[in-house]
């Protein structure tokens, strides 16, 4: 067998799975907020925890919603995390009845440097990597570390060699 980049292991992600996946993250964390169960507020890690932030919202009520711009990715490799937008800072605190949705954990670079801003936030991604799972309190899927995930917003339809290559 050959070599593989580690994007050629590819996880495909649907816009029906995700919508799938962010409504069962929503029912696992309904009714777990620090008010009687309540949560004050989303805040997307953007871009990826935009569309899982919003389905949640949503799914759970929650009207305040707000981001967080961290930028750890360019393309396909992963470098310092770093803010570029930060949330309103009345709203936050110290994180507490927060949620924070991004859509995946990898390292956990990214919601390091957040936890870090918000030690009190509760912190929800879609999927999840071993490296980055100590990095966040609730998740719906693992996968490997190993494992590109390609969300809906990065695909185009095209044809894919299979796994283990040509006939």
């Amino acid at each position: 067998m050959s070599e593989r980049l580690p994007h050629e292991k590819g996880f495909h992600i649907s816009w029906d799975q995700i919508h799938r996946d962010s409504r069962a993250l929503a029912w696992r964390l309904d009714g777990q907020g620090p008010d009687d169960g309540n949560w004050r507020a989303v805040v997307a890690i953007t871009r990826g925890g935009m569309a899982p932030a919003m389905i949640i919202s949503r799914e759970l009520d929650i009207r305040t919603v707000d981001t967080v711009s961290v930028k750890s990715y360019h393309h396909q490799a992963q470098g310092e995390a770093q803010v570029l937008k930060a949330p309103d800072a009345k709203l936050m605190g110290d994180g507490t009845g927060i949620l924070v949705i991004d859509d995946l954990v990898d390292s956990g670079k990214t919601l390091e440097l957040v936890r870090e801003l918000y030690p009190n936030a509760h912190f929800a991604t879609v999927y999840a990597k071993p490296n980055g799972r100590p990095m966040v309190d609730t998740f719906i899927t693992e996968v490997s570390q190993d494992t590109w995930i390609f969300f809906p917003w990065d695909m185009a339809l095209q044809y894919v060699e299979p796994y283990r290559g040509s006939d």
